[in-house]
């Protein structure tokens, strides 16, 4: 196994961003493309193709670790009543996934062709960030109707499902869509971060299996190890990161999410003016 230390670090910088970008509403997938123009690893096209998908696993592990005593409808500790609205919840999580599910399949590739791009991400970036300090104005004199994840209703959950498809435009985020489907519908700020973060257990799953079917079950010991090292990064970063998501939005709103995103997009517009493209030879 030939490994360097300068593609191992590659490889930790690579899970940092991950690990901080996947929960907060600023697009991890865009901030892994632009990231991934400057420190490349030395691997094939194919693998780093996956493994900037399959390192989500790491930041999902967080999520299970952090609430599996929320999201175990078997505990002891629980009561029938409890367990049954823990059920109650994944099937809401479920029925939420479809739409993506659905549409990403059948879109997945066309979008990773032709949409993996850093003008994309550039415009995703600054149109979402208008996006969430407009929606914050518009909330700010507006109650929430749903104040507590069991009161969050079959149609909304759906809903912010809805929404979690906009998150195939590289850019977008995840997070940042459903959560801003989440406010609209009448979620509070805390409830629409929470269900986000348990809607990416099966999409997150799901998408890492798919991708590491089509690369194949042939790893070496050099990329075994970055998947590993990659994944544990993420996951050390995605527990701080989604602990400082939730105590921040008990006092405060989006809109600083949404000025980063403004910021980095027009970063990103002056970068592709002066230097040009980095991503255009990557389109097929």
């Amino acid at each position: 196994m030939d490994l360097s230390i300068v593609e191992i670090i590659k490889t930790i910088i690579l899970g940092v961003v991950e690990g901080l970008t996947e929960w907060l509403p600023i697009s991890s997938t865009g901030h892994m493309i632009l990231v991934d123009e400057f420190i490349r690893l030395d691997q094939s096209p194919q693998f780093i193709n996956m493994f900037l998908v399959v390192i989500q696993l790491g930041a999902i592990m967080a999520v299970v670790v952090l609430s599996f005593e929320k999201l175990n409808p078997f505990s002891s500790m629980k009561t029938r009543q409890e367990k049954k609205a823990t059920m109650q919840l994944w099937y809401k999580v479920i029925l939420a996934c479809l739409p993506a599910a659905v549409i990403g399949l059948a879109f997945n590739d066309f979008m990773e062709e032709h949409f993996m791009t850093a003008p994309v991400v550039a415009t995703t970036l600054i149109f979402y960030g208008i996006m969430f300090i407009i929606v914050e104005n518009y909330n700010k004199h507006r109650r929430p109707r749903i104040t507590d994840l069991a009161a969050l209703d079959y149609k909304t959950a759906f809903i912010i499902g809805v929404f979690q498809v906009l998150s195939l435009v590289p850019g977008t985020s995840r997070s940042g869509a459903t959560i801003l489907g989440g406010i609209i519908f009448g979620a509070s700020r805390y409830v629409a971060a929470e269900f986000t973060f348990f809607l990416a257990i099966p999409v997150m799953f799901g998408a890492s299996l798919l991708k590491m079917v089509k690369f194949g079950l042939h790893y070496t010991g050099a990329e075994i190890l970055i998947l590993v090292v990659g994944m544990a990064t993420a996951f050390i970063v995605s527990i701080l990161s989604i602990k400082f998501l939730l105590r921040y939005i008990k006092n405060n709103d989006f809109k600083v999410f949404g000025w980063y995103r403004i910021v980095l997009g027009i970063i990103v517009f002056a970068y592709l003016f002066l230097v040009g493209d980095p991503t255009a030879n990557d389109i097929k």
